[in-house]
């Protein structure tokens, strides 16, 4: 067809189609876009519901976990001072029992300083090697017992290291998931934009059981940590009333042992000291018979002089004169009877001076013997009760 088959009108009427159309498609796009956005402002507000919801939710986990890893701290830090107050009473009482074990060995060692007939092993020794061996037994125990509570807090300390970091970690999760609840379109403008914008990949991040295992985990280990500082709460507790049992029972059979000694030793000294009376007092009775019987010797040869004197006398009367007579014959048995008793006297005197050197042995002996009893009640009574005086008072 050519040009002029055309007329006005038929190219005024194309050119209205033309313009409807293009107005009508015009229309149904701008509808379309309308539709889109109302689409899109449907679907982003249904997300940052979405989003505000998965994220209250993740807040009131981590609040929730928050307060069980706070409850655990507080109860193992709780437990750490606890155990730090055990361990200084532990220590006290290891350095306490230092002191009367050195005053056991001090007394020991003094008891050997007795003379050599009184180092016999008598009861006291016995119960001495027995309190130095239970000083000793308990003092190893609360070593071992100190190194277990430190070796406890050192747990404790580890356990309380892990809530504490855990719980930064959640504060700081919170913080920031708080932050996305609270922020909207209008303040993310204030936010710093992230250089690194590709997403985080899936295998690099924690899994919700993952993460929630960890605080799991940390708290099952503060769990047990708690457990084990109170089952050694308990022990250290028994073992320090039963150590403290035993060695006060033990110190007081040793004060036993000595205060029976003391007064064996006392009941003996005295004993010997009544007997060093008597023998002296017995001395200077001999001293004086003996004076008696060399006086009874003196008397005696004055009258064996006299009766000799006589016969002799006799012996010069006229031989008519010289019979045996009564008076003669009285004379010589006052002579041999005279010249007995001054041999049975002279006899006495010697007995008499072997028994003031029996009596004079004798009181050295016994004296020996006191002073060696006044030694060992010495070193019992004065010394070691001295040195144990503050044993008596733990």
């Amino acid at each position: 067809m050519s040009f002029q088959e055309h007329s006005p009108q038929q190219i005024g009427r194309r050119s209205l189609l033309n313009t409807e159309v293009t107005r009508n498609r015009s229309e149904l796009f701008r509808q379309e876009c309308m539709r889109l956005m109302l689409e899109t402002e449907k679907a982003c507000k249904y997300m940052q519901d979405n989003d505000i919801m998965r994220l209250d939710q993740r807040l009131k986990d981590i609040q929730f976990l928050k307060k069980e890893l706070e409850r655990k701290l507080e109860e193992i830090i709780l437990d750490i001072n606890v155990l730090t107050e055990l361990q200084s009473r532990v220590a006290k009482a290891l350095e306490a029992w230092n002191e009367p074990l050195r005053v056991t060995v001090v007394c020991l060692e003094e008891r050997m300083r007795r003379y050599p007939t009184e180092r016999q092993d008598d009861e006291v020794n016995r119960e001495l090697l027995k309190e130095k061996g239970v000083f000793e037994a308990v003092a190893a125990v609360l070593q071992r017992i100190l190194e277990q509570i430190t070796e406890q807090i050192r747990l404790n300390r580890s356990a309380k290291y892990q809530l504490e970091r855990d719980l930064k970690e959640k504060s700081e999760a919170q913080c920031i998931d708080n932050s996305c609840v609270l922020m909207t379109t209008h303040s993310i403008r204030d936010v710093p934009k992230s250089k690194n914008t590709k997403a985080v990949l899936p295998s690099l991040t924690v899994t919700p059981k993952q993460w929630e295992n960890i605080s799991d985990i940390n708290i099952a280990k503060a769990e047990q940590q708690k457990n084990n500082s109170l089952s050694l709460q308990a022990l250290v507790e028994s073992l320090l009333e039963q150590t403290t049992a035993d060695i006060q029972k033990q110190m007081q059979a040793t004060k036993a042992a000595f205060l029976m000694n003391i007064k064996e030793i006392k009941s003996t000294k005295s004993q010997m000291e009544e007997q060093l009376a008597k023998i002296q007092s017995e001395y200077t009775s001999q001293q004086r018979i003996r004076e008696d019987l060399q006086v009874a010797i003196g008397e005696n040869e004055k009258c064996l002089s006299l009766a000799q004197t006589r016969l002799d006398l006799r012996c010069h009367r006229p031989s008519k004169e010289q019979c045996y007579d009564p008076a003669q014959s009285q004379l010589l048995a006052e002579v041999q009877q005279l010249t007995a008793h001054i041999s049975k006297l002279h006899e006495a005197v010697v007995q008499s001076d072997e028994e003031q050197r029996a009596l004079v042995r004798s009181q050295l002996e016994l004296q020996e013997n006191i002073e060696i009893k006044a030694r060992s009640l010495y070193i019992d009574e004065v010394i070691c009760t001295q040195h144990r005086e503050p044993i008596l008072l733990c």
